[in-house]
């Protein structure tokens, strides 16, 4: 398990490695070589416009990973916010962002966003604050329920006793013990950003040509099942194995804090 997981990271590290020292241009087009099928040249064949498939999915790649890093930067730290400040003054303000919290909730994060980017149009930076408008969510409920829990601890309690401020409590207790639970949050919601990424890029709601996008190719290889099979299965297994082994570090990241719980 762990040998397949190190060498797809090994296969994306190397494509990675071959687009920084070559520069290769992903839109490049060779019209006699239309879906042809993988050779010497064309390590995954080429696509409906003679382009080279695998640089494209390099290309697809470091588009997606571009959105979603800037999506879980964006959803983690709104997230916190909310939760942390829900949780630690509680009262009012608490049921009020339950409230909004809970309204999220009731729809579907991937509804969500395809709903506001239907209404914003498509777009890279149109596709970041849809993937943003429901991602806090999660965030905001780990934090909250965590930061119930710190804020009653001893530690906690003694500091407020010597006169720390909210701020100082907050910002030295509550959000260093929120480091490990967030991680293994944004490891699990990285999985579901490509997936989400990728199907508003499939509908049309995502990246645009001539940018490169795994969704995008997914629905351009659709086309060519029968006559080019090569190509939908080459986009599925990028898309798979990605989800797949930022899963697999999601599940040990949440093995390590559930060890680390035990033995506190």
């Amino acid at each position: 398990m762990k040998k397949l997981v190190f060498s797809v990271c090994f296969f994306w590290v190397i494509g990675v490695t071959i687009k920084l020292l070559s520069n290769f241009d992903s839109n490049q087009m060779i019209f006699d070589e239309i879906l042809i099928q993988p050779n010497f040249s064309s390590w995954l064949g080429r696509d409906d416009y003679g382009r080279d498939i695998f640089h494209r999915l390099v290309d697809g790649f470091l588009n997606s990973f571009e959105i979603i890093i800037i999506v879980t930067f964006i959803s983690s730290f709104f997230g916190v916010i909310i939760g942390v400040i829900s949780g630690y003054f509680g009262g009012k303000l608490d049921q009020f962002l339950r409230y909004i919290t809970t309204l999220f909730m009731a729809f579907p994060g991937i509804l969500l966003a395809i709903a506001f980017a239907a209404i914003l149009g498509p777009g890279k930076f149109n596709l970041i604050f849809a993937l943003s408008i429901g991602g806090w969510v999660g965030y905001a409920r780990l934090a909250r329920a965590q930061t119930v829990l710190i804020k009653n601890l001893d530690f906690v309690k003694a500091s407020e006793t010597m006169g720390s401020s909210n701020k100082t409590i907050i910002i030295n207790h509550i959000l260093p013990s929120l480091k490990t639970p967030l991680i293994v949050e944004g490891t699990y919601a990285l999985a579901g950003l490509i997936i989400a990424e990728a199907s508003l890029s499939f509908i049309g709601l995502g990246l645009q040509a001539p940018m490169a996008s795994w969704g995008g190719m997914m629905r351009d290889s659709v086309r060519f099942l029968l006559v080019s099979p090569h190509y939908a299965l080459f986009v599925g297994l990028s898309i798979m194995s990605l989800v797949y082994c930022i899963n697999f570090f999601g599940d040990y990241f949440n093995q390590k804090w559930d060890i680390k719980n035990n033995e506190d």
